[in-house]
């Protein structure tokens, strides 16, 4: 059994448990995913367990999630060295390090009522340049090349380090969700509706495919059987972003999203803004978050009812067929990052700063709703870390939770227990989150 091939759902699934990390794609917000790993590796530390091997052998990113899942399985092998270097980098970021925006301030003219962005467009067409993009990427091409030495990959694979690795992007040629994936021979690719997974050499243009937010960054040409097709962001189309960790033998998966999943109810904000025209800024925020974040929460609930459903199976009849429930836990921001975005602003480079005010993105506007925009963009040290230390308190919150998920014992709950015959273990208060499955 061990040197045949077998479809990722048919993974063996007698002893496995194999643990599998997903990043989602968000631009700036995938800030949040550091400190969640910064805690991930701090928890590790204090359980005594930073000497066991690394906890996410099976590793997946989409967009912005994709550069973080590339830079960290780089590192398979030092897993709290890795975390370190990608908070790092995200510590000091500003937004020259992902795009250039001296084409923008070179069209600056100062007209209160025209905005950077129909002027750049004016002025390309009076040129007859048809512009790919409002912003330039190739920044963010030469960091990768810097910090992402995915020619480490293979060997880590070869080692046991890591089982996969898998990068998605979106087809602009042929329409399809395709999930790149580098990791052990015994994979197999997967097709679905609108979806399939293909075995491939992990590159840099995968990841800039990946994280090419539409209209913001330009498309990346990769190969695809033989023939160059256009690729865009992996959070287009994508209905299902948990499941290539599932297909690539993940039964245990940990998720980290980009945004909150159950935005409470505001009455206030539609008494208060409901009889505004929204501006552009508040229309593009809410199509990328229909992108980045809608699809997790959708596939997060799909895999709830299935395990609820496998749960009503006899164990003799799930032995027999290769169904298994998927232990899921996942961590997303506790805080509306848009709001955070809105309170830094004013970081970002003066140029882009006026392009967005001409679309109602400002630090000084009533409201943030233009803040949901601004928020993938503020590539920014002020905005990035306190995304990061959000996520790091967020994750520490979920302290026994995420021990119980990788198995360690904590030295915190051990000391909390009651002791002597006939204690009750002490009551953990759990958000009522029907995501957070158990």
């Amino acid at each position: 059994m061990a040197t045949e091939a077998y479809a990722p759902s048919e993974w063996p699934h007698e002893g496995n448990s194999t643990a599998a990390l997903m990043l989602t794609g968000g631009g700036a917000r995938a800030a949040y995913q550091v400190g969640v790993l910064q805690a991930v590796a701090e928890l590790r530390r204090q359980c005594g367990a930073q000497d066991q091997p690394n906890p996410f052998p099976i590793i997946g990113g989409t967009s912005a999630g994709a550069v973080n899942a590339a830079a960290l399985a780089c590192g398979a092998d030092q897993f709290d060295k890795a975390v370190g270097k990608i908070a790092e980098v995200w510590s000091h970021f500003h937004a020259d390090h992902v795009y250039r925006s001296d084409s923008v301030s070179m069209l600056r003219t100062g007209a209160s009522r025209t905005t950077l962005l129909s002027l750049g467009w004016l002025v390309a067409k009076w040129r007859r340049i048809k512009p790919k993009s409002l912003f330039d990427n190739e920044p963010l091409a030469q960091l990768l090349q810097r910090m992402v030495p995915l020619e480490r990959i293979p060997e880590l694979i070869r080692q046991g380090h890591l089982q996969a690795l898998a990068i998605t992007a979106s087809s602009y040629s042929s329409g399809e969700h395709i999930t790149f994936y580098e990791g052990d021979k015994r994979l197999v690719p997967w097709v679905r509706s609108q979806r399939r997974g293909l075995r491939d050499k992990i590159t840099h243009a995968h990841l800039l495919a990946s994280s090419a937010i539409p209209f913001v960054f330009p498309a990346t040409a990769l190969q695809l059987e033989g023939k160059t097709a256009y690729f865009g962001d992996g959070s287009m189309r994508q209905t299902a972003p948990i499941a290539p960790a599932i297909h690539l033998g993940g039964q245990r998966i940990f998720v980290i999203g980009a945004g909150r999943l159950h935005q409470p109810r505001d009455p206030s904000s539609l008494a208060d803004h409901g009889h505004r025209y929204p501006t552009v800024a508040q229309i593009a925020g809410h199509a990328l978050s229909n992108i980045f974040l809608d699809a997790l929460a959708v596939d997060a609930e799909r895999i709830q009812r299935i395990n609820q459903t496998l749960n009503l199976v006899p164990a003799e009849l799930r032995q027999a067929s290769n169904l298994r429930p998927v232990e899921l836990l996942m961590i997303s921001p506790s805080q509306r990052l848009d709001t955070i975005a809105a309170r830094h602003v004013q970081e970002l480079p003066k140029a882009v700063q006026a392009l967005l005010g001409g679309v109602g993105v400002s630090k000084d506007a009533p409201d943030a709703k233009g803040g949901a925009l601004a928020s993938y963009l503020l590539f920014e040290e002020g905005y990035t870390r306190e995304l990061m230390a959000l996520g790091h308190a967020d994750t520490l919150r979920q302290r026994a939770e995420v021990c119980r998920f990788f198995r360690w014992c904590d030295p915190q709950a051990a000391t909390a227990a009651p002791q002597g015959p006939g204690a009750k273990p002490p009551f953990v208060e759990r958000r009522r989150d029907p995501l957070r499955l158990r």
